[in-house]
């Protein structure tokens, strides 16, 4: 066995930056390339971000200014302002800041002051400006390190802080934002601090009713089973009500943060929910009878809370505040006496919400035989074997993975692809990375689901078989890839596929639509080469740009389908060169109406839309053509 020399030339310091920049995740979770909401060039915009909220929460500065152009992000808050003494400190010392003195920042978001060195060492470009009684003082940083210090001179600005930034393209390779996912991070910022007005781009973010405002915008009143119950305490609020919508949609959030994973207060919530229903109607309800379809936010404020990573994705704190009452306790207290005495002032309420919660249960019954007969069949199927091509990351006795951190963040990377036929599925299982990635193979095109009840799920053999597969039977706790990839063909039948298979988890499985875990694939439609450079081209405009590019007559190939494109070839389009196209939900968008509209019988108004768009395609491809 070889063996190494272990001594003392083998260990090291590195400074804060470089810790920053060598182990990036360990600062803002997964590094990404913008198509995912947690991919860090978002977690940098909040880090800033944060800063400007906790001087909101201390009474300081109502309004918070954000640019971005050209990849440059601008965010400008009122409050108080860095002292001008301590401005490099505070965004290069790793274990400089106020938020240490709890008097300052009681309940505060970020207690580490970590986040804004991590902005500045993950930023090719960093400024910070502080502006403090009549003076400001400023500088600039490249990678965390200090490039320029200006002079404190004065100033006729209102006191605040200025922090604009470029995040490194040498970390976040290929990165590009998308304005949906920094639009729902305002709004969310907005309706747990009501009042504060944010301005991104010129667009305006204000909510009056905090968590009220929130469930209004996610679902659309005419959706709801009755009108949204909005409770407020002291460091506690939350919003309720039930649509028709299948799973639930619990929204949590902890001093302002919105806990994506959830966390203590989220389970707390969800048992308090549970106990004080079935307390009020006393009868014994399921819990999942209860939740069922359930539309719900609730926010929470813990002095010095306690998170599971330094991206605060998910909350660990058991008590909220030392000494304090647990949070299962404060929870349920809250809920078991506001609750119940909303519940008995609006009986009407009461009653619409018992009677979702019978509808519920009388599904589940109906449905439990048929259950049964279906996870039988899928077993009898093979699933793992036949459909699901599927990743080593889930195998136990192969583990791609030494120890649990390692699982955790190789989890958000796994992905399953979707794809119809065997040539299409070969390829892709062929250059697949068989750590992170899987394929699940459709035969033929799915079901239109459309207004048919969750027993088709069951009872037809490739959703339920699907179901399996991503383990969403229950809900998304247990599902098994972040990213839902649909692969298919780039053609009229592949769209039509597309459609389908977005019906089935708009129809059945909302959550993962609403979550950001589906995406669609873009692989190339053409190939262009010589015989010095080949080049991949998405559409016909870059055929066009990439035959002038090449000139001198290259050769031109068109793929038809995904099975065209060889094991080699697709490996680029899986892997580093990889295309996703989130798939995105308006908010407040209908689902119901949406899928009448694509799915259900012909209408006039979708004739017109098919007319009208064919029409703009066609002009492109005239245009491109010329």
């Amino acid at each position: 066995m070889a063996t190494s020399n272990y001594d003392e030339s083998d260990i090291r310091s590195l400074d804060w930056r470089e810790h920053i920049r060598l182990r990036p995740g360990m600062y803002i979770g997964k590094l990404g390339d913008g198509t995912m909401a947690d991919d860090g060039i978002y977690v940098l915009i909040k880090e800033v971000i944060d800063n400007c909220i906790d001087e909101h929460m201390m009474g300081y500065g109502k309004h918070i200014d954000i640019t971005l152009k050209d990849k440059v992000v601008t965010i400008r808050d009122y409050g108080r302002g860095i002292p001008l003494g301590k401005v490099v400190d505070v965004v290069s010392k790793i274990n400089t800041g106020a938020k240490y003195d709890s008097k300052a920042f009681q309940k505060s978001v970020g207690l580490n002051g970590v986040g804004t060195k991590a902005v500045n060492a993950l930023s090719s470009y960093f400024k910070v400006t502080a502006y403090r009684e009549g003076r400001q003082k400023a500088a600039e940083f490249d990678k965390g390190i200090l490039v320029k210090e200006y002079d404190e001179e004065a100033s006729t600005e209102e006191n605040g802080t200025q922090v604009a930034f470029i995040a490194d393209d040498t970390i976040f390779k290929n990165y590009h934002f998308l304005h949906e996912y920094i639009d729902n991070q305002l709004w969310n910022y907005c309706y747990l601090n009501a009042g504060l007005i944010i301005d991104f781009n010129n667009k305006k973010y204000v909510s009056k009713n905090g968590l009220h405002d929130l469930l209004k915008r996610k679902t659309p009143e005419d959706e709801l089973r009755y009108p949204i119950i909005h409770l407020k305490g002291e460091d506690i609020e939350v919003a309720i009500s039930h649509n028709n919508d299948y799973g639930e949609d619990i929204f949590s959030f902890v001093n302002g943060q919105y806990t994506t994973q959830g966390g203590t207060h989220q389970q707390a919530f969800r048992e308090a929910y549970v106990k004080t229903i079935r307390d009020f109607f006393k009868k014994d309800y399921e819990a999942a009878d209860i939740r069922q379809s359930i539309v719900a936010a609730v926010a929470v404020r813990v002095q010095e809370p306690v998170f599971e990573s330094q991206t605060k994705t998910k909350l660990g704190s058991q008590n909220v505040s030392e000494g304090g009452k647990s949070m299962k306790n404060f929870v349920q207290e809250f809920l078991s006496k506001e609750l119940d005495n909303f519940l008995h002032k609006n009986p009407a309420i009461a009653d619409s919400l018992k009677k979702r919660i019978e509808q519920s249960e009388r599904e589940r019954k109906e449905l439990s035989g048929i259950r049964k007969l279906a996870n039988d069949r899928a077993k009898k199927a093979n699933l793992h074997n036949k459909k699901l091509r599927d990743c080593r990351l889930h195998f136990n006795d192969e583990p791609p993975v030494k120890n649990r951190e390692d699982y955790i963040e190789n989890q958000k990377n796994t992905t399953v692809f979707i794809t119809e036929g065997d040539s299409a599925s070969g390829s892709i299982t062929k250059a697949r990375n068989v750590d992170t990635q899987a394929v699940f193979s459709l035969r033929g095109k799915p079901l239109n689901s459309f207004g048919l009840t969750k027993k088709v799920v069951y009872e037809n053999e490739e959703f339920n078989l699907l179901q399996h597969a991503l383990n969403i039977e229950d809900g998304l706790e247990g599902l098994r890839f972040n990213k839902v990839v649909i692969a298919t063909d780039a053609d009229v039948d592949g769209m039509h596929i597309r459609l389908l298979l977005m019906t089935f988890f708009l129809q059945f499985f909302p959550d993962l639509v609403k979550r950001g875990h589906v995406y669609i694939l873009e692989t190339p439609l053409f190939r262009v080469r010589n015989k010095q450079e080949t080049i991949y081209c998405y559409d016909e405009t870059e055929k066009q740009a990439a035959v002038k590019k090449l000139s001198n007559k290259p050769e031109i190939t068109r793929f038809k389908g995904l099975g065209e494109i060889s094991p080699g070839e697709f490996e680029r389009f899986i892997t580093q060169d990889m295309r996703l196209q989130p798939v995105f939900l308006d908010q407040g968008e209908h689902i119901q109406q949406l899928l009448e509209y694509y799915m259900g019988k012909n209408t006039p108004q979708r004739q017109d839309f098919i007319i009208d768009n064919l029409r703009i395609e066609l002009d492109i491809v005239e245009e491109a053509t010329v």
